[in-house]
C-alpha cells in the first residue's frame, strides 16, 4: 500500500541501517528495547556503561533498535490493510 510519506518511510529506513552489526553483548538489551522498550530501566543502561559503552554509542544502538521496531510495526499494519 503506498502513503504520501513513503519518501519520508525511505530515508527512515536507510538511516535505521546500522553501520556496523551490534556487539552481541547488546543482544538483550537491543531485543528488549526492540519488544518491550517500557521496560528498559536505568540499571540497563547502567550496565551497559559498566561493559565498557559510551553514551553515543549505547544512544545510537537504541535510535536504530527502536526505528527498525516501529517500522516492523508500520509494516504490519500496512500490510493488514492491503
Amino acid at each position: 500500500m503506498e502513503t504520501q510519506y513513503d519518501h519520508l518511510i525511505a530515508r527512515l529506513r536507510a538511516a535505521a541501517e546500522p553501520e556496523r552489526a551490534a556487539p552481541a553483548v547488546l543482544t538483550g538489551y537491543l531485543e528488549k528495547v526492540r519488544l518491550h522498550a517500557y521496560k528498559v530501566t536505568d540499571r540497563d543502561i547502567d550496565d551497559l556503561r559498566a561493559a565498557g559503552f559510551g553514551e553515543e554509542e549505547i544512544f545510537q544502538h537504541t535510535v536504530s533498535a527502536a526505528v527498525a521496531a516501529g517500522l516492523e510495526r508500520l509494516d504490519a499494519g500496512l500490510g493488514t490493510l492491503s
